[in-house]
């Protein structure tokens, strides 16, 4: 009688580890594959160019401008990271000032940000990455590919967001130094892109939200929002980012990616 009561008991355990633990498992697992098949999504554009107009809003709403250009170069493979250059144009006094971000899986992403007023480059510690990047309200972390394996994620739920039907997933980064403890999207069922990110900060509050709009199928078949929107939850302040068209397929090359070739930017 004893045996059997052992038995039952250790049966009942299985059945409750495997009743709180199997939703988990399947949360995890279709957050993933919710995930990649919105990053899956993206494969095969080779290299991209835009240009594009970047707008400072303050807390009174007093706004200011500035241009500049991205370039990247895709990935090999989802083992690394994607290599894009951002120079600015305009204003007068931050003409020439330059990011270059080699993003990586778990390991630091590399980034270098040039000077021209100090002809200097120096590198971006990864302690330093949650800081804003010319005082915009995108830190130096969301300048750097989002890769798949750089996160866990786990599905929350479905609903809707701006008339389109959305899965909503966390994503929990994997590497050190994050400036986020967390980041939830809202990805559209219908075409697989992101339409909304909120980031919490390192204590758990909600810091800022991106909305991302004005999507654009190209020829290669890759999608690309043109109007990003990001709002400061707790100062108020906002950035947008407005694109061109991009232009895909440049021949860029990993020369064009190199440290080396920043002090050389005109």
């Amino acid at each position: 009688m004893k045996k059997s009561f052992l038995s039952l008991s250790i049966v009942n355990l299985i059945l409750a580890i495997t009743f709180f633990t199997a939703p988990t498992f399947a949360s995890k697992e279709k957050g993933f594959e919710i995930a990649a098949r919105s990053d899956r999504s993206d494969l095969g554009f080779k290299d991209s160019s835009v240009k594009l107009e970047m707008v400072l809003r303050n807390a009174a709403g007093e706004e200011s401008k500035r241009s500049l250009k991205i370039t990247t170069l895709e990935k090999e493979n989802e083992d690394v990271g994607d290599k894009s250059l951002v120079i600015f144009s305009t204003p007068k006094d931050i003409e020439g000032t330059a990011l270059l971000s080699h993003a990586k899986i778990l390991t630091p992403d590399n980034q270098w940000l040039f000077l021209p007023a100090l002809k200097r480059t120096k590198r971006i510690s990864s302690s330093n990455k949650s800081g804003p990047f010319v005082g915009s309200e995108f830190a130096f972390e969301d300048f750097t590919a989002i890769e798949l394996n750089k996160f866990d994620y786990t599905y929350l739920r479905t609903e809707t967001f701006n008339g389109r039907q959305c899965d909503v997933v966390e994503r929990t980064p994997r590497y050190e130094n994050s400036g986020y403890t967390k980041q939830i999207s809202w990805v559209d069922q219908t075409d697989f892109q992101i339409r909304k990110v909120e980031f919490y900060d390192r204590r758990g509050d909600l810091l800022k939200v991106l909305e991302l709009k004005d999507y654009r199928q190209y020829e290669n078949g890759v999608w690309r929002a043109h109007k990003l929107l990001m709002k400061n939850m707790q100062t108020k302040k906002e950035t947008d980012l407005i694109y061109e068209p991009y232009a895909f397929n440049q021949g860029l090359q990993e020369r064009d990616f190199v440290k080396g070739k920043l002090s050389r930017i005109r």
